[in-house]
């Protein structure tokens, strides 16, 4: 890549759990011939997505090439924070080729388009286009996204009602800001939840966009890298909730990270994190855990009640078997004590 050219970046959006790391990881281990490199944005304290890309870092996207910025959203630090990382990637050599940025699961994409247009970097990048995953089963159950006929009809009768949940808002500003909606977890909606996926996206859509259905991440990097889009010189076709507003608010989720003493059973913890979030609108959870007898750490990954878990890497010998679990939720329905009380069978135990 000529020094002169604009250095792609690639911005990969999409709700909780949809499968932005599992995307992020198939495409540095298929780069299409590219030079990658990675920024992640986590919302909580403990960077579990920036540790799992790191454990798959491969010469074309080696571990240097992987920046995290943790516990805050990129578009509300872009002098402190993102300008200084863009640029430290930039300067990499070899320089990189390609740049994907995984947003927060409670990003908002617009406002992080605008940080593109920042002085320091306008002529030096470009977004080349903005990729919204999905969960088709959760699409289609409605959980992130309202039917708008029902809305319109509530907002018509009540004058109150002329708002929308904050997560459907997400969900409905991540679509609008798409070039390209990656269908995931197709297998678990079945064709008529994809259907209604897509019935779904498209209502929340302000212009036809691709939908390609996705699973494990799996998809060639020749669709979704080398769009060229030019996003940052597109935004006003990208209509946003929060059009209008002089920045945006995260204050609707929150988070808090749980420790939790070495376990016995996974499939146990697995159980508590299921329950809890059945019983207390829990968005996601994410973290870690230390099983006895076992000298590898597991790897816990839950959105709503739907938990997977893996074992990842070997403890080191450095680091304490001490699990760690960051709970996401929205702000009403965080409250530490029932939390841990549902993931700590002796919750003094985790004091």
């Amino acid at each position: 890549m000529s020094s002169l050219e604009k250095l792609p970046v690639t911005v990969i959006t999409g709700f909780l759990g949809s499968g932005k790391t599992t995307l992020i990881t198939h495409l540095m281990q298929n780069p299409g011939g590219r030079r990658l490199a990675v920024v992640v944005n986590e919302f909580g304290d403990i960077g579990v997505d920036g540790e799992i890309l790191k454990g798959c870092a491969i010469p074309d996207c080696p571990a240097e090439n992987i920046m995290e910025l943790a516990n805050g959203c990129i578009c509300c630090t872009v002098a402190d924070d993102f300008i200084p990382t863009i640029e430290a990637l930039m300067a990499l050599d070899p320089r990189p080729d390609h740049i994907l940025i995984e947003t927060s699961g409670l990003a908002l994409p617009k406002p992080l388009l605008k940080a593109f247009d920042w002085p320091d970097i306008r002529s030096r990048i470009t977004v080349d286009g903005v990729i919204a995953l999905a969960d088709a089963e959760a699409v289609a159950a409605g959980r992130f996204a309202p039917d708008v006929a029902r809305v319109d009809a509530q907002r018509a009768a009540d004058d109150s009602l002329d708002h929308e949940t904050p997560l459907s808002e997400v969900f409905e500003d991540q679509i609008s800001c798409a070039d390209i909606v990656l269908l995931t977890k197709p297998d678990l909606a079945g064709p008529e939840g994809v259907a209604r996926a897509r019935d779904a996206i498209a209502a929340a859509s302000h212009r036809p966009l691709p939908v390609i259905e996705v699973a494990e991440g799996a998809v060639d990097p020749r669709v979704i890298l080398g769009i060229g889009a030019a996003a940052e010189d597109d935004i006003d076709a990208r209509p946003s909730h929060h059009d209008g507003a002089d920045d945006h608010e995260h204050d609707d989720f929150d988070s808090i990270v749980i420790p939790i003493p070495e376990i016995t059973d996974p499939a146990d913890l697995a159980a508590r994190i299921a329950a809890l979030a059945e019983r207390h609108n829990i968005l996601r959870i994410k973290g870690y855990a230390a099983v006895a007898g076992k000298p590898m750490r597991l790897l816990v990954q839950a959105v709503g009640a739907r938990v997977r878990h893996q074992y990842d890497r070997p403890w080191r010998a450095d680091e304490a078997r001490q699990g760690r679990l960051v709970v996401i939720a929205e702000h009403d329905d965080i409250d530490a004590g029932t939390i841990r009380a549902h993931l700590v069978p002796d919750a003094t135990a985790a004091e």
